[in-house]
């Protein structure tokens, strides 16, 4: 193997940029050439690359989002556009690629696997959804990016006779909502993977108004319901005002935290090497605090990653 391409695809999340340097610097220091991809899969369609060097991935590992951008591509959906995709590939002199993405971005990788393109998948997501891997990157940054939030809403919660409930991202994964209660103190998460009785919540709220705590935070999954649906249903049953937050995108954004930085350092190198070694059709993952392979099929049709019952049950037990 002579060169390698790299690229990001689907949503942006903070650690992309870790991963790429260490794609492209460990390739380098391995004697391969690499390329690459702008805009994701589209600039393999559109032809659209760079050859990289040391300097290309310079100053990027404190930066979020990704510097190779990324892009809807539709072609890739469709078998034509698979198909015109490795001919454009094996046209560049690629031999392998790194993906670094999320569900939609892995299955590009598996159909160009099947194409004869070597390919190894980087779980990118914060919604923390993907399985055969216990952290993907960008998740721990999302995160901190949540708490920062509702720390500073709880300064003006205090002010007021409120609740304010915050809609958190993550699709059908309730990770980030759940996992954000715990760690800031929410009195609810609403997650699609637990049952949730309204009139037991505002009961809940109810008691707390009456015993002098006169503010609370609701954490909702977007998988759930909006924000304002929530504060539709327990407007009139709680005696106080609500209010809502919607973080959006904001959650994705930011510099990378230290975990995000090692764990992109970590899977860049890691897809580098299996690469040399012949691997293909694989997704590199976290396991036990180590890397492993697992094959994308298998991460594609599996259902997407559980929640930790440990964390739903510490979280019963804080009351949350």
């Amino acid at each position: 193997m002579k060169r390698i391409a790299v690229l990001t695809s689907g949503g942006d999340s903070s650690g992309m940029n870790a991963a790429l340097r260490a794609v492209v610097r460990s390739a380098l220091s391995s004697g391969l050439e690499v390329v690459g991809i702008n805009k994701g899969y589209k600039g393999i369609i559109d032809r659209n690359y760079a050859m990289m060097n040391t300097r290309s991935v310079s100053n990027i590992l404190q930066r979020g989002g990704t510097f190779l951008q990324s892009a809807r591509c539709k072609e890739m959906m469709e078998e034509p556009g698979q198909n015109l995709a490795a001919e454009n590939l094996k046209g560049m002199g690629v031999e392998g690629l790194v993906v670094i993405g999320g569900d939609g971005s892995l299955r590009g990788a598996l159909s160009l696997h099947r194409r004869g393109i070597k390919v190894i998948g980087i779980p990118a997501s914060i919604d923390n959804d993907i399985p055969y891997t216990s952290m993907s990157l960008g998740v721990d940054t999302a995160l901190n990016n949540i708490v920062y939030a509702i720390d500073c809403l709880k300064d003006t919660a205090s002010s007021h006779d409120r609740a304010f409930i915050v809609e958190i991202m993550g699709r059908n994964c309730g990770y980030l909502t759940l996992v954000a209660a715990i760690a800031c103190g929410a009195e609810h998460a609403l997650i699609p993977e637990t049952p949730f009785d309204i009139s037991r919540i505002c009961e809940n709220l109810r008691k707390r108004y009456r015993e002098g705590r006169d503010n609370s935070i609701i954490l909702v999954a977007e998988g759930v319901a909006t924000a304002q649906e929530i504060s539709n249903r327990i407007k009139d049953c709680i005696g106080f005002e609500s209010r809502i937050m919607v973080l959006g995108h904001y959650q994705r954004g930011g510099s990378p935290s230290s975990f995000d930085r090692l764990l992109g350092s970590r899977f860049g190198q890691g897809a580098v090497q299996a690469l040399v070694e012949g691997e293909s059709g694989k997704m590199i993952g976290l396991s036990a605090s180590k890397m492993k392979l697992t094959d994308l099929e298998k991460v594609l049709t599996g259902k997407i990653r559980p929640i930790d019952k440990s964390m739903v049950e510490l979280s019963k037990s804080l009351d949350i």
